[in-house]
């Protein structure tokens, strides 16, 4: 059975198509990412202008038209933080459903976080706590439980684009302005690492995400991310370009704007928690809807 999941967001719509299989993970079929750039097209009221919401319709149409193609049994169409958020949302699904047939679903960003963590705990089977953290462009989403489902998902309004377009405008970027993101993310963390404080110590930290998987593999392990090392790219990160990040190892030219705030966030993040270390997940959240569909369809 081919199933898909089209996830629209802030950078591309990322379309993912899988073999289901019985007691066995997913097994990669075809993927396809068609740009959207939203990041500079959020204007004052919260709204993606003309452009945003042109770039979105051809992205999906082009993504869809794939789909189509491989015959596959079912798509998931999922619009995550930057189109769900978004004051014209309405208009976004409405241009994107006259345009290709598809209508476009969000899920809550705490249903969000509780979906990617049943994807890693499935890929990390085993007893034991697991934190989750996954930035994306317009939030971070936290995850920790000890089983199947989280007792914990939370969302906060800490993605890498949001924090770029609000306190890191100009780049290269000040010392000053650096320092008002690590305080902002920092305020909002406290009341999350109090409660998770409260709990036992994890067994495993996972970060998910594009924005972690960049990271490590620019601090040197694709597979783990130290706050040492992170902490240590920060400043240079702020010293650099858009262009000149763009050249670093594994730092994709559409997210490299962006680099320097998931930078800061992950290591006030990580700080917060009192973490050293977190491995990085190749699964999240597409991958935690294909295998709920599979169980759907399975009855």
């Amino acid at each position: 059975m081919l199933l898909a999941v089209l996830d629209v967001g802030s950078n591309s719509a990322h379309l993912q198509i899988v073999r289901a299989r019985p007691r066995k993970p997913p097994l990669p079929v075809y993927r396809l990412k068609a740009p959207t750039l939203l990041a500079g097209e959020v204007t004052a009221d919260g709204a993606l202008s003309p452009d945003g919401v042109r770039r979105v319709v051809d992205a999906v149409a082009c993504t869809v038209d794939a789909f189509r193609r491989h015959e596959a049994t079912d798509l998931i169409p999922l619009a995550t933080a930057t189109i769900r958020d978004a004051t014209n949302n309405a208009e976004i699904r409405r241009r994107v459903r006259e345009a290709t047939g598809v209508e476009l679903r969000s899920l809550s960003g705490e249903d969000e976080a509780r979906v990617t963590y049943e994807a890693v705990r499935r890929l990390h089977a085993g007893p034991g706590g697991l934190w989750l953290l996954d930035i994306g462009g317009m939030s971070m989403e936290v995850a920790a439980g000890t089983g199947d489902e989280p007792d914990l998902a939370v969302s906060l309004p800490l993605g890498a684009g949001l924090l770029t377009r609000r306190f890191l405008p100009e780049h290269p970027a000040g010392r000053d302005a650096v320092a008002r993101v690590r305080r902002h993310v920092r305020d909002a963390v406290r009341p999350l690492a109090r409660e998770l404080a409260a709990g036992r110590r994890p067994d495993l930290v996972v970060g998910t995400s594009k924005t972690f998987k960049q990271l490590a593999a620019l601090t040197g392990d694709p597979r783990r991310l130290e706050r040492r090392a992170l902490r240590r790219w920060v400043p240079r990160l702020a010293a650099m370009s858009p262009r000149q990040r763009a050249q670093l190892p594994g730092v994709a030219a559409a997210r490299a704007r962006q680099l320097l705030a998931g930078a800061v966030t992950a290591v006030t993040v990580m700080e917060a928690l009192d973490l050293r270390a977190l491995d990085v997940c190749p699964w999240a959240l597409r991958e935690g809807l294909l295998l709920r569909r599979y169980a759907e369809l399975r009855g």
